[in-house]
């Protein structure tokens, strides 16, 4: 990479730091560092929500997915879409039942008690540690591409200034860094598909030039297995503990709702841009490593200058994911495990410094962790596994005013985990049914059942 975009790269992870350091001084408490004041208006939460999910996976691991069994992933992931307009049409107007929550866990404490509210840690835990590892791989990728480095470097250079500005400012520098990430991701991923297409002679001739079965708006798949990814898609993340902070963070519900409204209708042309970057490496480099797709484009197509722009682009897009999901992470462990565990109450000083150390410590086993991915996207649908069998069923009806002791929220999470697991182990290869779908079908029958059976609700 020429000097000059390796001098524009450097000066926008330094004003990311800056900015990140900046905005996040002057925590006092573990709600400054979960939810950052619960003062942001619509505009706020439509940028930081976007920039946190369209992150590696959405991004590099679209265009490497539609690089290997095409179109098909993009119309899967409107799956991801769908669930954004269902939250933000049926769920934000609704947090206002919820005015202290801080967590996951804490709507689910509300409603079913104390050990509903450790097990919702937990999985939410893994869950934001697994997506984070993804984010952190994808970081590893475009420091190699681009500056010849290797991918560890990469992975601790990227990741590690997310980690320390999340590390020292929490939710207040993950959201003001996120607006200015958005930003750069927004004009710099569109940029390098219309000008890598029109390096490739036009769409036409990017088109003609893609195998057709790629095209084909199944991809070869059946209509079953096209329908379980797409159901994989819009209930993998469903109110995932960063998102969830993202609607406590708005000045009211309506301004909540609003921003994540237009982050799920954002969601539907940006996928297309970044599976549509996918056909295009497809088109230029039959023989590339599918992983670095969207990296390929940049580098054949861009010039000096724009190059360094769109490549801080890529790096938004990876850094404003790492960091929302290492703060998930950090918080669904403190508050809604830790902190319920201890029979004596901490100070909000003490408590505030376990919260920025347990968020240092995740980050850097992320970065240990991350050596080891292979498949971007595949590791989120792994992750995915470890939420929405487990906690989804419970936490919409919650929603809804739904209060029960929490033998029904374990009875429903135990029925969740293990239909996922026993249909992933000896079924769903031959099926074609991803067994995430199967685990919260049977969370929500056992869920409903024990409701009506035994779930009076809690004292």
């Amino acid at each position: 990479m020429h000097y000059v975009d390796q001098l524009i790269m450097g000066l926008y992870l330094a004003t990311i730091l800056f900015v990140g350091l900046w905005s996040g001084r002057g925590l006092k408490t573990l709600e400054d560092f979960s939810v950052a004041g619960r003062g942001f208006r619509s505009w706020v939460v439509f940028a930081t929500l976007s920039a946190s999910f369209i992150g590696g996976g959405f991004t590099m691991g679209n265009a490497e997915k539609v690089y290997t069994i095409g179109f098909v992933n993009i119309l899967a992931l409107y799956g991801f879409s769908l669930k954004e307009i269902l939250v933000a049409t049926i769920i934000a107007p609704r947090m206002a039942r919820f005015p202290r929550a801080m967590s996951v866990g804490g709507i689910i404490g509300e409603s079913y008690g104390k050990s509903a509210q450790v097990t919702s840690g937990i999985f939410g835990f893994l869950l934001c540690a697994g997506i984070l590892g993804a984010q952190v791989g994808a970081m590893g990728y475009v420091f190699n591409l681009f500056l010849g480095m290797d991918q560890i470097w990469g992975i601790i250079i990227g990741c590690g200034i997310a980690i320390t500005y999340s590390t020292v400012g929490g939710m207040r520098a993950v959201v003001f860094t996120d607006i200015l990430q958005f930003g750069i991701l927004a004009i710099g991923i569109p940029l390098a598909l219309f000008m890598g297409v029109d390096k490739a002679g036009g769409w036409s001739a990017m088109l003609h030039a893609v195998p057709a079965e790629r095209l084909n708006p199944l991809g070869g798949m059946g209509l079953m297995a096209f329908g379980s990814l797409f159901l994989t898609f819009l209930l993998g993340e469903t109110l995932v503990p960063p998102y969830v902070q993202r609607l406590m963070i708005g000045r009211t519900s309506r301004q909540t709702a609003r921003g994540t409204l237009w982050s799920g209708l954002f969601s539907f042309p940006f996928f297309a841009i970044t599976g549509c970057i996918g056909l295009l490496a497809l088109a230029m480099n039959p023989g590339l490593d599918p992983n670095l797709a969207l990296p390929y484009v940049i580098q054949e197509a861009l010039p000096i200058g724009l190059k360094g722009l769109v490549v801080a682009g890529i790096i938004s897009v990876v850094m404003s994911s790492a960091d929302s999901f290492l703060n998930g992470a950090a918080v669904s462990l403190v508050s809604d495990m830790i902190l319920p565990l201890r029979k004596k109450s901490l100070g909000d000083r003490k408590t505030l410094l376990i919260a920025q150390g347990v968020n240092l410590l995740t980050g850097i086993t992320a970065v240990i962790f991350a050596v080891k991915i292979k498949s971007i996207l595949g590791i989120l649908m792994f992750a995915y596994n470890f939420w929405a069998p487990v906690i989804l069923p419970p936490l919409v009806a919650a929603f809804f005013g739904v209060k029960a002791r929490g033998s029904v929220f374990m009875s429903a999470a135990i029925a969740g985990i293990a239909s996922t697991w026993a249909w992933n182990t000896w079924v769903a290869q031959s099926s074609g049914v991803d067994g995430l779908i199967v685990g919260v079908m049977a969370n929500a029958v056992v869920f409903f059942i024990c409701l009506k059976t035994m779930g009076e609700p809690k004292e």
